[in-house]
């Protein structure tokens, strides 16, 4: 695991390059201010990190206590529920929703569950598309309809054919954008109440897909998801393939919210839980010399 971890933040790692040329024991509070900006660590947050530092020499046990406190919130713990376990994905277009429901869907299976999807996306017929084009790669059914169809009733329709079939998972797409921000709000908000009418307490898991390449700009918009149907964990995508490691930091801070895993490539296989602990020290090891 640490392997993939180290892997999503060779991007942030060179980019730190070009303020932290050599590394060392220990920095001043001026410099780890630079570091940790240069990550996109937000700027807000950089100031709570050094305001709480009182020591002139920063060394990295320090620094690794205050980024770790910065991420109390990531730890997650699984609702009590009755099978299916139905999760609901939301996020904006182009943040990795598709790929990332059948990189779950693919974790799932080779754990030995049964899978089922529901192209909750009536919104794009891409989005219809993909999926069906991924449920088939990994065989895994799904449930669909057309373009402009009631989403609410693909997630009933997926529910009820998974509790009839006996399936353990049940993954719902959903749209990432409509005409407003209010005819999402509503729309998703309604697909909450049929998934509970579906089977009483579900949806189980709400996850907010947000697009590592945005950085701190995915905080606002995961505050309005958030503000408009509730989320309970943070799938990180795209990782791999931006400078912008640092604003996890600032994404769980603010947020509040567990982040379940981190995309580190297209695969399938290429979703990795996240654990706080390997994902500071991947940083640290880039900033600090190894003490001898």
């Amino acid at each position: 695991m640490f392997g993939f971890l180290k892997n999503s933040l060779s991007k942030t790692v060179e980019a730190l390059k070009t303020v932290v040329p050599k590394k060392k024991i220990t920095f001043s509070k001026e410099e780890l201010e630079g570091i940790l900006l240069e990550a996109d660590v937000e700027y807000a947050l950089v100031e709570i990190i050094i305001g709480e530092i009182y020591q002139d020499k920063v060394t990295r046990e320090i620094l690794r206590s205050k980024l770790l406190a910065t991420l109390a919130y990531t730890s997650y713990k699984e609702p009590a529920f009755s099978a299916p376990f139905v999760e609901l994905i939301i996020g904006v277009n182009g943040a990795g929703k598709t790929t990332t429901i059948a990189k779950l869907a693919q974790r799932y299976k080779n754990e030995g569950k049964k899978v089922i999807l529901g192209a909750g996306d009536t919104f794009r017929a891409a989005a219809i598309e993909q999926l069906t084009l991924w449920a088939k790669k990994l065989d895994i059914p799904i449930i669909s309809s057309k373009q402009g169809h009631d989403s609410s009733a693909v997630a009933f329709d997926t529910i009820d054919s998974a509790k009839s079939k006996g399936y353990d998972h049940v993954i719902i797409d959903t749209a990432g954008r409509l005409h407003t921000q209010t005819n999402l709000a509503n729309e998703l908000k309604k697909i909450h109440r049929i998934c509970d009418k579906a089977h009483p307490g579900s949806p189980h898991r709400t996850i907010l897909i947000i697009d590592g390449t945005q950085g701190n700009s995915a905080i606002a918009q995961a505050k309005a998801f958030n503000e408009m149907i509730g989320i309970d964990g943070i799938i990180i995508t795209k990782l791999d393939g931006t400078a912008k490691g640092g604003s996890i930091f600032s994404i769980a801070y603010a947020l509040e919210l567990p982040i379940l895993y981190v995309g580190t490539g297209e695969k399938p296989e290429n979703l990795t839980p996240f654990d706080k602990y390997e994902f500071v020290d991947g940083l640290l090891d880039a900033i600090f010399e190894e003490e001898k």
